[in-house]
C-alpha cells in the first residue's frame, strides 16, 4: 500500500499537541485531534477560539510553536505550503478567493492545475498530450459543474455572479483537485436559509457520493448538526469537548463558552418560557 493511501486503522490526518504563538499570543494550545477517513469533522467555537488558525497550521499557512500533523503518515509540518494540495488536500476560504475576471469554468480549470503533467514545449506546441490533458481537465470541471448545479453559471464572470453562487464556485474549484482530505472554512458564512440548506446537502454529496472526507469550521449550528459525524470544539485556544454533534452541544463548557454560565442558560431559558406563556394568553 502507498504511503499516500488510507488504511481501516490509521487516521487521514492527526493533530497531536498542536500550539502556535503570535508574539505573546497563544492562538492554539496543545490541541489534539484525529480526522477519520470519510467523516465530516467540524470545528467550532466562538470567534477568536483558534478554529482558522489550525485550518491554516493544516495549510501550511502557518507553522507549529510545537507539535506536529500527520497526514496519511507523512508529517505536514516538512511539506512546504505549494505541496500540500498535490498531496490531496484542498480547502475554500471564509473571505471568497476567486479570479473574478475569469469565468467559472476558468477557476474551475485552475483547480486542475495540480493534475497537469504536459512539459512547457508541449504546451507551447498543444501537442496530443496536453491536448488529452486539457480534454480531461475540461471533464472533470464539467463534473463537478453538474454536482453542484453551475451549469447556467459555466461561462459567467465571477464579478458578476452573487455572493451565494461564488461560495459555490469557490467549493467546485476546491473538488476539481480531486481531494482527499476538504478544509471548509465556514461555508455558510453569508449564504441565506435556503443556500446553507442547499450546502448541506451538497456537503452529504460530497462525502457520500465522492468519497471525500471533510474537516469544517463552522458557526451554524444547523448546519453543525446535519453533516457532521463528529465536532470539536475550541475555546480560547484549547479543546472544550470532542463527540457527536448532540454530546458536544449538550456540554456544559461549550454551553458557557457560547452563552455565558450555566445559570445564566438556565435563566435565559426561563425568560424564553415566560415570553412563550405570555404570547399564548395573549392568543
Amino acid at each position: 500500500m502507498s504511503a499516500l493511501q488510507p488504511s481501516a486503522i490509521q487516521p487521514l490526518l492527526s493533530a497531536k499537541n498542536l500550539s502556535v504563538r503570535f508574539g505573546g499570543v497563544l492562538a492554539v494550545n496543545n490541541v489534539s485531534f484525529d480526522v477519520k477517513q470519510g467523516e465530516v469533522f467540524t470545528l467550532i467555537g466562538p470567534n477568536g477560539a483558534g478554529k482558522t488558525t489550525v485550518f491554516n497550521l493544516i495549510s501550511r499557512i502557518y507553522t507549529p510553536t510545537s507539535g506536529e500533523i500527520d497526514y496519511l503518515g507523512k508529517k505536514l509540518t516538512d511539506q512546504p505550503p505549494h505541496k500540500i494540495a498535490a498531496l490531496g488536500i484542498a480547502r475554500t476560504f471564509q473571505n471568497i478567493e476567486l479570479f473574478e475576471h475569469a469565468t467559472v469554468l476558468h477557476n474551475l480549470l485552475i483547480g486542475r492545475h495540480t493534475h497537469r503533467q504536459t512539459g512547457l514545449w508541449s504546451e507551447i506546441f498543444f501537442t496530443k498530450k496536453t491536448r488529452e490533458a486539457e480534454i480531461q481537465a475540461r471533464e472533470k470541471a464539467e463534473q463537478i459543474i453538474d454536482l453542484l448545479d453551475l451549469q447556467h453559471h459555466r461561462d459567467s464572470y465571477v464579478a458578476g455572479l452573487p455572493y451565494g453562487v461564488r461560495k459555490v464556485v469557490e467549493l467546485a474549484r476546491a473538488l476539481c483537485t480531486e481531494p482527499k482530505l476538504l478544509l471548509l472554512d465556514e461555508p455558510s458564512s453569508g449564504l441565506n436559509v435556503e443556500e446553507t440548506d442547499d450546502m448541506a446537502f451538497w456537503i452529504q454529496d460530497i462525502k457520500n457520493e465522492l468519497g471525500i472526507t471533510v474537516l469544517m469550521v463552522e458557526h451554524d449550528m444547523t448546519l453543525v448538526s446535519k453533516v457532521s459525524d463528529r465536532v470539536l470544539a475550541m475555546n480560547q485556544g484549547e479543546v472544550l469537548a470532542m463527540g457527536t454533534p448532540r454530546e458536544v452541544q449538550n456540554d456544559p463548557g461549550v454551553i458557557e463558552a457560547y452563552l455565558g454560565s450555566i445559570d445564566d442558560v438556565s435563566s435565559l431559558r426561563r425568560q424564553h418560557k415566560a415570553v412563550d406563556l405570555h404570547a399564548e394568553v395573549r392568543s
